[in-house]
């Protein structure tokens, strides 16, 4: 006999219901937002959690009670999955584009010693600046600008992937790349 739910699925919003099945059926989500999809939908439709679990691909219930807990409250946000465990991350959003302003700014010969960046002079200037960040690391600046489309090239620059400059009649256009990311993975 199944145990009571302590916490039982919301009625799903018609909106929900669409994005759920959309994601549920879709070959390019990640795997880990079409189980939980599933999972979901398996609830809605009357499952108990066990069951759901089964037809999602868990072990247990309980994995379901919780993701319909955080369904309940989240709504659809509850796919993505949350920090996994290890250190938490120290940057955020606006550290991250604090970064990406700094790569962006064409280096000054006298300020910074130099005509192109490299990831200590990066974090040389962002350590010095005043609206800087006195403890960002080589390998925080390398991953920030990895996730942001750029890389080293050849000639010793940091420049953003999938962007190139054209000429047109009506002069020099930058175009992106809009599968870049995809082309990455």
């Amino acid at each position: 006999m199944a145990r009571c739910q302590n916490h039982p699925l919301r009625a799903l919003s018609e909106e929900e219901q669409q994005v759920l099945e959309q994601v549920s059926r879709s070959p390019s989500q990640p795997a880990v937002h079409v189980t939980r999809a599933k999972a979901v939908l398996a609830v809605a439709s009357g499952q108990s959690f066990t069951q759901a679990a089964q037809k999602a691909g868990y072990r247990v219930g309980d994995t379901v009670a919780h993701l319909v807990q955080r369904f309940n409250q989240e709504g659809v946000a509850a796919l993505q999955p949350r920090h996994g465990g290890g250190t938490p991350p120290s940057y955020g959003v606006a550290q991250s584009e604090r970064i990406l302003a700094e790569v962006r700014r064409v280096p000054d010969r006298n300020e910074d010693g130099t005509a192109t960046w490299s990831l200590n002079l990066l974090k040389a200037a962002l350590r010095e600046a005043q609206d800087g960040l006195p403890q960002v690391s080589t390998y925080t600046i390398w991953c920030v600008l990895h996730a942001a489309s750029y890389s080293w090239q050849q000639s010793r620059t940091w420049c953003e992937t999938g962007t190139v400059k054209r000429k047109r009649k009506s002069g020099v256009v930058t175009v992106r790349d809009p599968d870049a990311v995809a082309k990455k993975t």
